[in-house]
């Protein structure tokens, strides 16, 4: 019940805004046409370079903008404490890899790495630059409960993030994150609902009029044990309501990149889809709810195996699509880079090697040519977390 309750309140809810705003119109005063302008600053150019730039055919992204309190626990799980050298330590790793920027378009960056060196004091950002990585910086500030809903999240952030945008472009980003959450075993609630795609489409406002590509992602979790026709349904809402507001928000389509979840099963359902199965239906999701003006649509791992979320994006590349497809993965490019580095720095060099393999695999997915023969038993091992947070 909660479930059909959702979508009628939705719908009706979004055909009433739409009426209003559209009988406002034409029932104006003057009787004078209104136009609707796409605003993004003195940018724009600068902002379709960028996201153009970063949806580049064979590369993705690399997503490392962990809060502290996270990239504490992965440390944790190889026996680091959580310091900021240990984490400098570790992003230098990442960062400096020799050749990444033949497979990475764009590196994620927490806020503390945006503004830090490596060891012998050169800028992080000059270390991107260099390889023609493009930087980006998660902008918003957490998932908090959300009043009035069925024990779901809305996200934080918006106040000062005019000026901090302004900032962290001086500093030399020129891409942003907003990752907001939905649940489905929680409804999710025709407010939740709302409230995400509300705060996404500000957020992407704000970050284009101070020069940042705005990253879309409203993710659908994994949580819940049901069907991959359930997960398309919300999927479907989620977006829609997403695009309708980055519309009334004048956000410029062509200067945006999306992050969504691919559509599967529940973590918990009882049947396991295949690869093929997953492109099909994501596939359907986003021809039904993304405009060809995107440039790109850069997936979210979220919980997948390293060798899962490989397949189902080579799944996905088989045939031309109207955006690129590719990848925005954290987890499922750093499990084993981690597990190999051990914290050691007599292991650099090997945990830079596991990198590079991953990524090459995931490019090679991005142009739908990827084999997983040869994949060892770590890069299949599943790393879903019920509830997780960044």
């Amino acid at each position: 019940m909660a479930c059909l309750s959702f979508t009628k309140l939705n719908a009706s809810s979004s055909q009433w805004i739409a009426h209003q705003s559209f009988s406002q119109r034409r029932g104006s005063s003057s009787g004078r046409r209104v136009s609707v302008p796409i605003r993004a600053g003195g940018y724009s150019d600068e902002l379709v370079q960028t996201a153009k730039s970063v949806a580049s055919p064979g590369r993705g992204i690399l997503a490392i903008d962990e809060s502290n309190a996270t990239c504490g626990k992965r440390l944790a799980s190889i026996g680091l404490d959580n310091t900021e050298t240990n984490r400098q330590a570790y992003r230098q790793l990442l960062l400096t890899t020799p050749g990444l920027g033949q497979y990475i378009s764009g590196a994620i960056l927490f806020e503390e790495t945006l503004y830090q060196s490596t060891t012998d004091g050169k800028k992080f950002v000059d270390c991107l630059r260099e390889a023609k990585i493009m930087p980006g910086i998660k902008v918003d500030k957490g998932l908090v409960p959300l009043p009035g809903s069925n024990n779901e999240s809305w996200c934080q952030g918006l106040d000062g993030l005019a000026s901090r945008s302004a900032e962290y472009y001086k500093q030399g980003a020129r891409f942003a994150k907003w990752r907001t959450v939905v649940s489905i075993p929680c409804g999710p609630s025709a407010l939740a609902v709302k409230e995400a795609a509300w705060g996404l489409a500000r957020y992407a406002a704000i970050s284009q009029d101070n020069g940042l590509v705005p990253i879309v992602e409203p993710e659908i979790l994994l949580d819940g044990d049901h069907s991959i026709d359930r997960t398309l349904e919300v999927a479907e809402k989620v977006w829609s309501e997403v695009f309708f507001y980055l519309a009334e928000n004048n956000v410029l389509f062509e200067g945006i990149l999306l992050k969504p979840s691919m559509v599967t099963p529940g973590a918990e359902h009882k049947e396991k889809a295949s690869p093929e199965t997953i492109a099909k239906y994501t596939l359907k999701m986003l021809r039904r709810r993304v405009p060809p003006a995107v440039p790109g649509i850069m997936f979210l791992s979220g919980g997948q195996s390293e060798v899962e979320a490989t397949l189902n994006l080579n799944a996905m590349n088989q045939s031309p699509n109207p955006w690129h497809v590719s990848f925005s993965y954290a987890r499922a490019l750093q499990n084993t880079v981690l597990k190999t580095w051990q914290g050691n720095p007599e292991n650099v060099e090997a945990a830079q090697k596991a990198l590079l393999v991953r990524a090459e695999a995931n490019s090679l997915a991005q142009l739908g040519k990827y084999s997983a023969d040869g994949e060892g038993d770590e890069a299949k091992k599943g790393m879903f977390v019920k509830g997780y947070t960044y």
